[in-house]
């Protein structure tokens, strides 16, 4: 008795203890997922569908569902999340842009959301339909290692499928009907081996039907239909739990292929099958609704279609199938709707097709029937044969395309004589230099997306300063004003006449430069609008206008950026404080993004951007800003640009001159590396990397290597991410390197988990959650209470809007660097510059 009594307080202690340390741990997840469930509120700007989160106090997960909200969870962590909202209606046309009361708005980023909605990890069911949601769909979608069902129906999404999603290998349920992707599908569906449900109708999608699905053991349902799929459609008999095929309204054109018997539902109408209909069809005991209307289909339909035990929907209509049915033709009990009309069917109507009832509709005109209709041809119309038809059509084909590439090579020729001779003519009195990047291109491309979505597509070309407002703003250029060496020319410090100051790098040009050329490159990188990129003002060509002048030089004009560089910040004896670890998080991310808009937000991207710590600068705010950046297009117009930038790198990975996206990551990598282990990595070059990197893999060799602030203001949660994409980020195969998407979603995920280990360090009393808040343009941190979530801006002597801080009941951070405008959205981050918290 005294041993199960101790026994028994034993476990129920235990129980106890178990309880009191794992709450707080349950509530940390509760919370991180509530704060990403709120997010996709702002990002979805609000949807009356989630207009019950605005008030609710409680746990989203114990709301009741609704036919437009359904949230459920498990073990405090969001397992399903299904939302439906109201814009079903598709416009007349869309272009790829925002659509007033269609779409979400110009100011909605999918990459953004995305990234947010991956930080619900555990998600099994996802359903977001009629949102409004356009864009392309993220290649992150792989995240979601255990999603069983996506649904994003309804919405505007287009371009390519990601083949990554082929990874997702618990999917049994992809929905995406009713978007605008327009390019082929991934042929790597195979690997879904739990898939049962793929519905992709009403798109775009174009080329073959792939091939990869008919490995698919597990499918239930193929919808397809309404798209653009070309070319053969395979035999699909190996799926033996095949219920739907539909593939109406495409373009597939051959012979009908074999079915497995387990299918119910075949609708292959309007495509371009031809041949017979197959005896197998006669074997599908299970089928109920078969649809080969507006094909080629020839010959006499087997007999036994129209007798199949479950087959109620029968639709053979506008075809060419010829030939007589027979007389003692049986119909199935369940058949109530036949329609064999304007095809070539000659002879009677069988008596079971003839002697309707209410319950079966039976249509046939169109044909040579011996039937007293008048919608009946003459027997001359049908004695065609299927093989004369063929014929006949084959031979008209032929004639068309014959006269079709004759017209064709006419045009050609005449063509190409008549743009020789107007060449001829052009560049007599022109230069013969090519411009690199064409003027079309520079007129009509969607070069930045992000100033597009701003509402600015008006941008004016790059300014053309004189060289006498350089040299006044300069004095002359003065060694009081000169700020260093660059990676590329010396840098000035300019005051201008309105009171701006501006950074002036002055380069030496190449004696082989085109003025015309090297002006519509400086267009293109003056296009260039980001909140992480040092702005291009303008230029000034000191030495005339006339090409293959020998004392040419270029100044190139900037904002300026008064903080310094990010390497110096690094560094324990900076003038301010070493940044700590959530600091250098922050800036990492927007050099990230910054890069991430030079690869994908401007046509063609832009490579090469001379990544390293000194050219990230820090403004009064210690936003990063990009320098340096795009400089490889006009690298062919500077004189002696590879040596003058070998002297100024300080290590050898920072001097590749490449073109690929890849590498800039490379790059970027020695940035996070940097981060890392302080300025030492700049001194030391990448042998120093090699040679340490087996260091961050253990607890002691990361005390070695890693830079003491960053050890002591992180969790290892959050380094471990960082060393991770780091490691990846410099390897030697590019093939094994991250995108800068997949850079970007991995800082910010330990972003967040710095901002969590900070909660949770205040204690219960007072819970402090920062909510990291994706826009397009750059990051905003919403403080907030566990109890309320009140903003309100208080202005400061004489400071107005631009000079407000934020507070949230002791909570104070600092003002935006530049006002607040809510028609252009030009927020920029606000940093936490401290927190001040009373009992």
């Amino acid at each position: 008795m005294f041993q199960g009594g101790t026994m028994r307080q034993f476990c129920y202690l235990y129980l106890v203890l178990s309880w009191f340390f794992f709450i707080p741990n349950t509530y940390e997840l509760q919370a991180a997922q509530t704060q990403a469930l709120l997010q996709l509120r702002v990002h979805l700007e609000y949807p009356s569908s989630l207009q019950i989160w605005e008030y609710y106090q409680g746990d989203l997960c114990m709301l009741s569902p609704s036919a437009n909200l359904s949230i459920k969870c498990e073990d405090d962590e969001v397992t399903e999340l299904k939302i439906t909202g109201e814009k079903s209606l598709k416009p007349p046309r869309f272009n790829g842009y925002a659509v007033p009361n269609h779409t979400l708005s110009m100011n909605f980023s999918i990459d953004s959301f995305f990234i947010t909605l991956t930080e619900l990890t555990t998600l099994r069911v996802l359903s977001l339909v009629s949102l409004g949601i356009w864009g392309p769909l993220p290649d992150k979608i792989h995240h979601f290692t255990l999603l069983q069902v996506l649904d994003l129906s309804f919405n505007f999404l287009f371009g390519a499928i990601p083949p990554k999603i082929s990874t997702t290998v618990t999917l049994h349920t992809l929905t995406l009907d009713d978007n605008y992707f327009n390019t082929t599908m991934p042929d790597s569906f195979d690997s879904l081996s739990n898939l049962n449900i793929l519905s992709m109708k009403s798109n775009g999608l174009k080329g073959s039907f792939p091939s990869s699905l008919g490995k698919i053991k597990t499918l239930e349902v193929i919808s397809l239909s309404h798209n653009e799929l070309s070319g053969d459609l395979p035999g699909l008999s190996s799926l033996t739990g095949l219920h739907v095929l539909d593939l109406r309204e495409n373009h597939l054109e051959s012979e009908l292929p074999l079915l497995p018997k387990s299918v119910v539902t075949v609708l292959l109408s309007n495509n371009s099958f031809s041949g017979e209909i197959p005896k197998q069809f006669q074997e599908l005991d299970q089928l109920q609704h078969l649809d080969l209307s507006l094909n080629f289909l020839s010959k006499t339909p087997p007999s036994a279609l129209f007798s199949l035990p479950e087959i109620s929907y029968l639709n053979l209509a506008s075809n060419v199938l010829s030939g007589t049915l027979p007389d003692k033709l049986n119909c199935g009990s369940k058949l109530g709707f036949v329609d064999i009309s304007r095809n070539k069917l000659s002879g009677g109507l069988p008596s079971c097709l003839a002697n309707t009832s209410d319950s079966r509709v039976v249509r046939y005109a169109g044909n040579c029937l011996s039937v007293d209709s008048q919608n009946q041809h003459r027997g001359s119309y049908c004695k065609e044969s299927t093989s004369g038809w063929k014929s006949f059509k084959t031979w008209e084909v032929a004639v068309v395309m014959t006269i079709i590439v004759v017209l064709v090579l006419v045009l050609l020729f005449s063509s190409v004589f008549l743009w020789k001779k107007y060449h001829s003519r052009k560049t007599t009195g022109q230069d013969n230099s090519s411009i690199a990047v064409p003027s079309e291109i520079l007129a009509n491309a969607r070069f930045i997306s992000q100033t597009v979505k701003l509402g600015t597509q008006t941008i004016p070309t790059c300014r053309q300063f004189s060289i006498e407002e350089l040299k006044e703003a300069t004095k002359n250029f003065d060694l009081s004003t000169y700020i260093g060496q660059g990676s590329m020319g010396k840098m000035y410090k300019g005051k201008l006449e309105n009171g701006s100051y501006v950074a002036i790098r002055s380069l030496a040009l190449s004696k082989k430069c085109s003025i015309q050329t090297l002006r519509a490159k400086l267009d293109l990188l003056s296009k260039l609008h980001h909140p992480n990129l040092v702005s291009l003002l303008g230029h000034c060509i000191d030495g005339g206008g006339q090409d293959d002048s020998n004392s040419h030089k270029l100044h190139l004009v900037y904002e300026y950026v008064p903080n310094g560089n990010y390497h110096a910040h690094l560094s324990e004896f900076s003038v301010g404080k070493a940044l700590k670890w959530s600091d250098r998080l922050a800036i990492l991310i927007g050099v990230a993004k910054a890069v991430h808009f030079l690869h994908t937000g401007v046509i063609p991207g832009c490579f090469s951007n001379l990544l390293k710590t000194k050219n990230v600068l820090l403004d009064e705010y210690r936003i990063p800003k990009l320098s340096d950046y795009g400089m490889s297009i006009i690298t062919e117009e500077i004189e002696k640009f590879e040596t003058e930038l070998q002297r100024n790198c300080s290590s050898f990975f920072y001097c590749s001159l490449r073109t690929k996206a890849d590498d800039d990551v490379y790059n970027f990598g020695f940035i996070l590396f940097e981060s890392l282990v302080g300025p030492i990595a700049c001194d030391r070059g990448e042998t120093f990397f090699l040679n340490e990197k087996a260091s961050f893999g253990s607890q002691d060799g990361r005390r070695k290597i890693v830079d003491p602030i960053v050890l002591t203001t992180c969790s290892q949660e959050s380094l471990s991410i960082a060393i991770s994409i780091t490691t990846k980020c410099i390897s030697p195969e590019s093939s094994f390197r991250p995108s800068f998407e997949d850079v970007l979603w991995n800082l910010q995920t330990s972003l967040r988990l710095e901002f969590l280990r900070f909660e949770t360090k205040r204690g219960n009393k007072i819970d402090i959650h920062i909510l990291y808040q994706e826009t397009k343009l750059t990051s905003i941190y919403y403080i907030r209470r566990r109890t309320t979530l009140a903003f309100r801006w208080n202005p400061r002597s004489g400071g107005g809007e631009e000079g407000a801080e934020l507070r949230v009941g002791n909570a104070i951070a600092a003002p935006p660097a530049t006002p607040l405008s809510h028609r252009h959205y030009a927020l920029t981050a606000i940093r936490i510059r401290e927190l001040e918290l009373k009992a």
